[in-house]
């Protein structure tokens, strides 16, 4: 979805006259403030007040409280009865989902008509506010990381360049000076991300293994690896129960994600093997260091960026949508991406070469699982410049 397409959905449901509050997860650097001030210019007489909690100050429920009554003395002093309120960064406030529910619930009760954006780069943080307080009284919009459109559009990538630089758009004018790109990426993005979203604001109890984590699945990105062959690539590993929860935090943070194998069975799909996948393939990039002509040259490693891109756009087009993502393995036989909802199915195999290709992994799938709709990428399939144009939910109708 579009960043314009973001502020005409928030404006709708603003206007409707019930209330909620309209939720904007997403990792950093992906549109949300930008999103947030292309609302507040077009809100109506200005009665509208902006405040963030990523400062260098610590801010607390006090100042939550205090910026909520600053927007209530706006609302009083407005012609139409309705004013809004932007707070960003909201998950690093302790407690902020109580004192939320708290002075919602007054205005409510008061018959106050003030309307509630709230934007976080904590996904995970997040959603453990809105589920453990905020029950009944919120939409969430995700803000997911740019897609081919959006960074062709604004930026002019090509396929190749979006698979290499990926979909952050604070980076995109940089890509002409690799070095300086990809210590934008390390600094600016990752290593802001590790310290102020997941460190800042969790226990981790192992901050080195965290990391060492991250450039583990950058580097087996599309790959399947059980959580005793990551022990063994990773020095203080600690045990599987730590990595697990460490990998949920790193795709709360929208950085990499663990996919699980379908079985048609959510137990047996808990007690899989993760396939490592970034959310965005410029992560990938600035740690391997090579450029994109070397790359290209790769044959074998092209095929692992084409693949990680196909799966970083499958998974960002599909939060929120109710549309499940998986993979598929049985004796040998491989499901690159596997979309599930309902008893809708889709197979996915994603080739980086020219030749068409056999899909046994597929052809396996759909004999297990009759029905299911059966997807060649790249190959002479599909091409894929047009299935990362395309949202997942089309491949399910």
């Amino acid at each position: 979805m579009f960043q314009r397409e973001h502020v005409e959905v928030l404006k709708r449901r603003l206007r409707e006259p019930r209330r909620f509050l309209q939720i904007l997860p997403g990792p950093r650097q992906t549109g949300k403030t930008t999103i947030a001030r292309q609302l507040l210019a077009v809100w109506p007489s200005g009665a509208a007040r902006y405040a963030s909690a990523d400062e260098p100050t610590l801010r607390d429920q006090a100042w939550l409280a205090q910026q909520w009554d600053l927007a209530r003395l706006v609302l009083r002093d407005c012609s139409n009865g309705e004013a809004l309120l932007v707070l960003d960064e909201v998950q690093k406030l302790p407690r902020w989902s109580e004192t939320v529910k708290r002075l919602w619930d007054e205005d409510t009760l008061s018959g106050l008509r003030l309307k509630v954006v709230l934007l976080g780069s904590s996904a995970l943080l997040l959603s453990r506010g809105l589920t453990e307080s905020l029950a009944g009284r919120f939409e969430i919009l995700p803000v997911t990381h740019w897609s081919l459109a959006e960074m062709r559009q604004a930026f002019g990538f090509s396929p190749d360049d979006y698979i290499y630089f990926g979909g952050y758009p604070g980076a995109a004018d940089l890509r002409d000076d690799a070095d300086r790109w990809r210590e934008y990426i390390k600094n600016a993005l990752i290593e802001t991300s590790v310290s102020k979203d997941i460190l800042l604001l969790q226990r981790v109890d192992k901050p080195v293994l965290l990391r060492r984590l991250f450039e583990l699945a950058c580097t087996y990105s599309g790959r399947i690896l059980s959580y005793q062959k990551m022990l063994g690539q990773l020095d203080d590993a600690g045990n599987t129960t730590t990595l697990a929860h460490y990998l949920e935090l790193l795709h709360g943070a929208g950085f990499v994600a663990g996919l699980s194998k379908y079985a048609g069975q959510a137990v047996r799909r808990r007690a899989s093997s993760p396939k490592l996948l970034v959310l965005n393939t410029a992560l990938m990039s600035a740690l391997d260091g090579r450029s994109l002509p070397e790359l290209l040259n790769d044959r074998d490693g092209w095929g692992r960026w084409v693949e990680s891109a196909v799966g970083a756009w499958l998974a960002n087009s599909t939060r929120g949508s109710g549309i499940a993502l998986h993979y598929w393995l049985d004796r040998g036989r491989e499901v690159d991406f596997v979309l599930a909802r309902g008893d809708k199915l889709a197979a996915i195999e994603v080739k980086s070469g020219r030749r068409r290709a056999s899909t046994p992994g597929v052809e396996a799938f759909a004999s297990r699982f009759p029905a299911t709709r059966q997807l060649l990428v790249g190959a002479q399939g599909i091409s894929v410049d047009e299935f990362l144009a395309t949202p997942a939910g089309h491949w399910l109708r």
